[in-house]
């Protein structure tokens, strides 16, 4: 990617966001950080300004404010900032049965997970073609390619829908110079299986399993530079996908749901 162009992350203040953040930096991009941590984003930036010599612009938001994304692009706008590079990465995970949370806690998962990315590519996409140029990233995750498992019930349903969403935008950006991936790592260390309370039972998956976030950070970008709809990160998840395509779906869901069994947290039944 060129320098002097400007991405915006979300979810920046930790984990793939952050790793996001600062490889974006490393390639010489300026930056606006977005999470509900400030004071996150702000040691983050300052770094980054000094490391790299950089323009950073920290806006704290909570994605799962209704009005959250028009917003932020309103005052990108009154700021005259472009924006070239959008990397749709917040997100995090509800556990327990579905019908045992409150419709809040899903409605405002559906709106971080699913409406806001969504509405942030609507609003910058005209932009970047009306340039000829631009790069969306939705962090999505293996989850979407496999069964959804019970006691994270929208988790792979979200992610699904943005590997389908990034499919659509990339084949919709050709010939405009808009390029659009969704990334798909799996087990990733960050704090998102700290947040969940899952990380004494993941921590039980062999070591092969895991990716550090700066390299799912980096292969995102290099992925969405050539032009790739959707990158699966590392070679055993890319395993783990294919076996899952192959195999009945019946035998699929239940595999998926004895695996489950070993790993689910939070209230559940059974």
């Amino acid at each position: 990617m060129a320098s002097n162009r400007r991405a915006l992350v979300t979810g920046a203040s930790a984990g793939i966001g952050e790793a996001f953040a600062r490889e974006l930096a490393r390639r010489g991009h300026d930056l606006v950080l977005t999470a509900r941590r400030a004071d996150r984003l702000e040691a983050l930036a300052r770094e980054l300004r000094d490391r790299h010599g950089i323009e950073v612009i920290v806006a704290p938001l909570d994605l799962a404010w209704p009005d959250g994304v028009e917003a932020l692009v309103a005052a990108l706008d009154a700021q005259a900032l472009t924006i070239d590079v959008l990397v749709n990465n917040a997100g995090y995970g509800v556990t327990g049965y579905f019908d045992e949370q409150p419709w809040p806690v899903h409605a405002a998962f559906i709106q971080v997970l699913m409406t806001a990315p969504t509405e942030l590519a609507y609003r910058l996409l005209p932009g970047m073609k009306a340039r000829g140029y631009g790069r969306i990233v939705n962090v999505a995750s293996l989850a979407g390619h496999v069964p959804g498992s019970a006691g994270h019930t929208l988790y792979a349903a979200s992610k699904a829908y943005l590997i389908r969403f990034s499919q659509s935008l990339a084949l919709e950006g050709k010939g405009t110079g808009v390029h659009a991936t969704a990334v798909c790592p799996g087990f990733t260390y960050s704090e998102f299986h700290d947040v969940t309370g899952s990380r004494a039972l993941v921590s039980r998956m062999p070591s092969f399993m895991w990716m550090d976030a700066p390299t799912v950070a980096r292969q995102g970008l290099d992925a969405v530079e050539a032009g790739k709809a959707v990158y699966v990160n590392g070679r055993v998840n890319r395993l783990i996908k294919g076996f899952f395509k192959l195999i009945p779906d019946a035998l699929a869901l239940k595999l998926v749901e004895r695996q489950g069994r070993r790993f689910r947290t939070g209230p559940h039944r059974g």
